[in-house]
């Protein structure tokens, strides 16, 4: 709905920036911003132009499905930058531990892993308290006495149900992935433009 930086808030101002700052920085490239005071351009370069079109293909993946974005790793990172500045990001980094967790091999070291993800997602006052329900909360609780690579399955997907139906929508209207969706569909479409923030030729 809004297009230049001086139609949003000042929260959502600071926020977009917050945003942009850490795509910014997770993507290795140049500060965000533009003279013509938009709310700010990636500039893709001639010189990777088959980086570049993986990167382009990429992104516009993150919007057809919420699996894509947390299959790609610069999706992942995007989308945690974006739920830093609503402070919810405690559901991701969740998600993201009982994924490695699953991958842990030794009983010892699962039991043990187990108990940290609980006392620092789960259980009351945790200092990244994910939003469950008490009954998963129990019976996560429960599943730790016999720790296993399932015991944080239901917790597990109740806060990707969570992501997925509230945080991922608006992260995909948010201005800045917008943006940076609009230059990726330049980009493929004209892989060795030296920059998609102005066009070549009118």
């Amino acid at each position: 709905m809004c297009r230049t930086l001086a139609a949003f808030p000042t929260t959502c101002l600071e926020r977009a920036k917050e945003f942009k700052t850490r795509l910014g920085i997770f993507l290795h490239k140049s500060e965000l911003g533009c003279d013509t005071g938009s709310t700010g351009k990636f500039e893709w370069g001639s010189k990777h132009s088959k980086e570049n079109r993986n990167f382009s293909e990429d992104v516009l993946g993150w919007r057809e499905s919420f699996d894509l974005l947390l299959s790609s790793k610069n999706g992942v990172a995007a989308f945690h930058a974006f739920l830093k500045t609503e402070f919810s990001e405690e559901n991701l980094e969740f998600w993201l531990a009982c994924e490695e967790f699953k991958k842990i091999q030794s009983a010892t070291k699962l039991a043990s892993r187990a108990h940290r993800i609980f006392e620092e997602f789960i259980c009351s006052e945790a200092p990244k308290e994910v939003n469950i329900d008490h009954e998963t909360r129990e019976l996560t609780r429960m599943n730790l006495q016999t720790a296993t690579a399932t015991c944080f399955d239901a917790a597990q997907g109740k806060t990707r149900t969570l992501m997925e139906k509230d945080s991922y929508p608006r992260f995909l209207k948010s201005p800045v992935y917008r943006d940076l969706a609009a230059q990726a569909s330049a980009a493929s479409a004209t892989p060795s433009s030296c920059s998609l923030a102005k066009p070549s030729h009118t």
